[in-house]
């Protein structure tokens, strides 16, 4: 199972385009609600999660994605359940991908420690321990962070290239009319 993680402002190009992208090549995928089901964006759109925070199981995990967005990115930080599933992901070497303010909950938990991550500008001093290249989209093992909004849907397209492989994420570029 793909968890991608909602907390009440989050960005919403961030967090839906891997949703989108990841359940157009097969893969399960559910929107957590951080707080409740239904979670508003930072632009005001309001989405029904499928399951909220407590119902996520770390046993069946194949990646999770946190979204940034303000302050959607500091409510993600304040949930123990996101706190775990970082910690669980980056200890089982299990996908992991943060975009915009978000790489900066990994960077105050010590999870980038000599990775390559990149962030949204300004937040680079958060990247605790990381090597922050200032990429688009920056893929170390099975870490991804991307920069922002801009970049969602070259970062989703990331996220399957690490688990389809890079024949899946060309042909997908392709076919969504990507550059």
């Amino acid at each position: 199972m793909i968890y991608v993680f909602f907390a009440n402002g989050f960005e919403e190009v961030e967090a839906l385009a891997p949703v989108d992208i990841l359940r157009r090549a097969e893969h399960e995928v559910q929107m957590v609600g951080v707080g409740g089901k239904f979670i508003k964006g930072a632009h005001g759109i309001t989405v029904a999660c499928d399951i909220e925070a407590p119902q996520v199981s770390l046993a069946n995990m194949e990646m999770a994605v946190l979204p940034g967005g303000m302050p959607g990115t500091l409510n993600l930080e304040k949930s123990e359940i996101v706190q775990i599933v970082a910690e669980y992901a980056i200890e089982k070497n299990i996908p992991l991908g943060a975009i915009c303010a978000a790489p900066s909950i990994l960077g105050h938990a010590g999870l980038l420690e000599g990775r390559k991550a990149t962030c949204f500008p300004g937040f680079e001093q958060e990247l605790t321990g990381a090597e922050v290249t200032g990429a688009p989209v920056e893929v170390d093992g099975k870490l991804i962070t991307a920069r922002g909004a801009g970049c969602a849907v070259d970062f989703a397209l990331a996220l399957v290239e690490l688990l389809d492989g890079k024949g899946e994420a060309t042909a997908m570029r392709k076919g969504l009319q990507c550059p």
